[in-house]
């Protein structure tokens, strides 16, 4: 298609009929109930709906693949939230794509559904083939599939001319399996999901404290003294932390949410698993809000940090933990003179929080023997997502607050083995040490040159410079930025192929030819010549342990994540290679074998992830051991972001509706933030509505410009919400067109897709 013949990626609904209410002023509780079981019941029946559900997140049952939160050692009967139940749902349906369907469909015809509509279709059955000039997928044998995809590997100039992405849906065993033919075939093209969320976060507590991921388990909640959640909506993102932070506000810890928006998920939890669930008040949460300005959160922090630091002057040693400043960091000095001399004035302006409200937060860090910082994308997705996380770093460093029980750091995962992919070798840059491991145990050699993250392989396919795109799940399309640059990216490849469990816009928007590999889901049986097998995955607190389906998989034509890589690699690699692909198959405990080989901490893998709950991953963090550069904890010092807007500009976060699990949408519905029946919503404060001379409902299109490129959603209508000035809110991938691929976090290169320069322009 040319640019001028290809529909818009994400495409109006032209069912939306907007009706805005109050917003919920509780999480959970009966509605939540009535949701999960609705929609459980709409996609499985209520018999299956309910024998699947029981498994969800059980010893011997399936994890569930809506977010990473770790499991507690006694699981309730029903231990699954309201969103994690429907990812389930949603992928245990019992509707099926069969090939006719998209042998009658064309894909323009299709490109005019929305993604919602895309997904209701059902489960994928049969791979799939869209040949060169063709407006149709046809069937094609696996073998077929897999020769197509060897043919264009083998043809290309280079390895490097190939990307392979993985969604962090992916299991230990298939992530493992995928980087080793991948870096066997010669490229680390290896970019995935977290370079568009938690990079940020990786890379800043890898400088600073020389782990990359988080420091607290799930027990240090039921430990500590206050928590600071900043940034974060668990109540739609991650509805299973609701019940650890019920935990710590029952035990008396103190809660702070700091957030441009007051998400009802921090302000009151009904737990279903409880009598007074269903009929109580609920349990109150947060006892402070702090309502920042987007992309306030350095500013806020410095305040908090300043307001310690002139209380430790005004009271000696009663404030800081000095002895662990002095003995376990570095560039307290530097950190301490920054404090002292950014203005108060530039604080309370940059942050939108009044002194007084600055010091009640700063009180309660004083009075915590122990404290929690959790955060999500809404501290990784700007340009300055590094620094954010080296604040909050500096936040506890300054207590001493990590390598202890009951504090620490908790950046919280979305996708359910983001962090297991990573732990496993999915990575544009990995470490020579991993690399050597790799060359010793399998015999090859192994790229040293580092590859293309998720910004430049976009860029890459773009350009030329790459033709092959593979993706290992996902909606890759829908997930990253500049969504017109993206489509653009896809439609110059030779070759696309996505490895997926269902219908998504990225299917329709392919290269030249495109392939669609149907693969088991995570609720299904993983029969073998080995046997039935199991998967494992890494929460966001780094405990591996088990997941095993237990439904018969959708169609007999399925084939697993690790018999589709191990396909892949015995067709374009073939006899060179020096990995034997069908025995790794066969029996999922070899992999683990060579992962325990490669990798460190994995020691008698397949015993210990045998026992209930799995075991955990070193993390010298977690021990007060930090292995930076320097051998210490280090104090960070960075400027409060600048942004200035002319008359008529809004600073843009996208955001996650309640009704979707990242880009799959459930319903046009936000219960929570009371918006219902539409999606191309943004949100204003009313204030801002008025001074613009707007009204509630009125359409408008949004507008951002970056280095002299206009971009534009169109249709899109006003919503009036609680939240600051000159702030809007709108949701992805739906604004995804709005985000430059070159606006992007220093050093981390996540998508800044919460801090875009937008203007409304009323719709005649």
């Amino acid at each position: 298609m040319t640019e001028d013949e290809r529909p818009e990626p994400i495409v109006r609904n032209d069912e939306e009929n907007l009706e805005v209410t109050e917003p919920s002023n509780v999480a959970g509780g009966v509605p939540a109930v009535k949701a999960t079981m609705q929609h459980a019941r709409r996609q499985m029946g209520l018999i299956r709906g309910a024998k699947t559900l029981l498994q969800l997140n059980k010893l011997d049952g399936f994890d569930c693949p809506g977010c990473a939160w770790p499991d507690p050692q006694k699981r309730a009967t029903a231990e699954f939230c309201e969103n994690g139940a429907k990812a389930v749902a949603d992928e245990a349906t019992t509707k099926v794509v069969e090939p006719e369907f998209l042998e009658q469909h064309s894909l323009s015809d299709l490109m005019k559904k929305s993604g919602r509509w895309l997904n209701a279709q059902g489960r994928l059955t049969h791979p799939m083939v869209r040949r060169e000039q063709s407006e149709h997928y046809e069937a094609i044998s696996w073998d077929d599939a897999f020769s197509l995809i060897a043919d264009e590997l083998r043809a290309l100039n280079s390895p490097d001319e190939a990307i392979f992405y993985t969604s962090g849906r992916t299991s230990n065993e298939a992530a493992f399996l995928y980087q080793l033919f991948v870096r066997e075939f010669g490229t680390n093209n290896l970019p995935d999901c977290s370079n568009m969320c938690h990079e940020s976060s990786g890379v800043g507590l890898s400088e600073v404290i020389g782990v990359g991921k988080g420091t607290v388990l799930l027990e240090d909640f039921e430990r500590t003294d206050a928590i600071f959640v900043i940034g974060q909506n668990p109540g739609t993102n991650h509805p299973r932390m609701m019940s650890a932070l019920q935990k710590a506000a029952r035990n008396g810890a103190t809660i702070v949410s700091i957030n441009p928006l007051r998400e009802t998920g921090l302000s009151r939890f009904k737990n279903p698993q409880e009598v007074g669930g269903w009929i109580g008040s609920g349990t109150p949460l947060s006892s402070l809000f702090l309502q920042v300005r987007i992309n306030g959160d350095v500013a806020l922090l410095k305040g908090i940090m300043k307001q310690m630091l002139e209380e430790e002057e005004r009271r000696p040693g009663e404030v800081l933990n000095q002895k662990f400043i002095d003995e376990r960091t570095s560039g307290f000095d530097e950190f301490a003179d920054d404090l002292r001399h950014t203005s108060w004035e530039k604080i309370v302006e940059s942050s939108g929080i009044e002194r007084d409200e600055i010091r009640k937060a700063a009180d309660i860090a004083i009075d915590a023997d122990r404290m929690i910082c959790c955060w999500a994308m809404g501290l990784t997705q700007h340009k300055n997502g590094v620094a954010n996380i080296q604040e909050v770093v500096n936040f506890l460093l300054m207590g001493g607050q990590i390598g202890r029980p009951g504090a620490g750091a908790c950046p919280v995962r979305g996708h359910s083995n983001v962090q297991g992919d990573r732990t496993v070798g999915i990575w544009d840059r990995p470490t020579d040490e991993f690399l050597d491991r790799l060359e010793s145990t399998f015999g090859f050699e192994a790229p040293r040159e580092h590859g293309y993250d998720t910004v430049h392989a976009l860029k890459a396919m773009k350009s030329g410079d790459a033709k092959v795109f593979v993706g290992l799940g996902g909606n890759f399309l829908s997930a990253t930025p500049d969504t017109d640059f993206s489509a653009e990216a896809l439609e110059n490849c030779r070759l696309t192929v996505q490895i997926s469990t269902k219908l998504n816009r990225g299917h329709l928007v392919t290269g030249d030819r495109a392939l669609i590999l149907p693969c088991l889901g995570r609720t299904e049986i993983d029969e073998q010549a080995g046997g039935r097998q199991f998967v494992t995955v890494e929460n966001s607190m780094g405990i591996v342990h088990r997941s095993r389906g237990k439904l018969p998989p959708a169609s007999d034509h399925l084939l697993s994540e690790p018999a589709i890589v191990a396909g892949m690699a015995n067709a374009t690699l073939g006899d060179d290679s020096k990995i034997p692909w069908s025995e790794l198959i066969a029996d999922y405990d070899t992999i683990r074998d060579l992962i325990e080989d490669v990798i460190d901490g994995f020691e008698f893998y397949n015993k210990r992830v045998r026992k209930p709950g799995g075991f955990a991953l070193p993390n010298p963090a977690r021990e007060g051991d930090f292995e930076t550069d320097t051998g210490d904890a280090k104090f960070t010092v960075h400027p409060i972001p600048e942004h200035e807007l002319d008359d008529g500009q809004y600073l843009m976060m996208t955001i996650r509706s309640h009704d979707q699990f990242n880009t799959t949408i459930y319903t046009d519905n936000d219960r929570y933030r009371g918006i219902k029946n539409a999606r191309r919503v943004v949100m204003l404060n009313p204030l801002d509505i008025e001074n613009a001379g707007l009204a509630e409902g009125q359409p408008v299109d949004l507008v951002s410009r970056y280095d002299g490129t206009e971009r534009v959603a169109p249709d899109f209508k006003v919503v009036a919400y609680d939240m600051p000035r000159r702030s809007a809110a709108t949701y992805f991938p739906e604004a995804n067109v709005l985000v430059p691929i070159d606006e992007y976090a220093h050093r981390s290169h996540t998508p800044a897709s919460k801090s875009i320069v937008i203007e409304l322009h009323p719709i005649e």
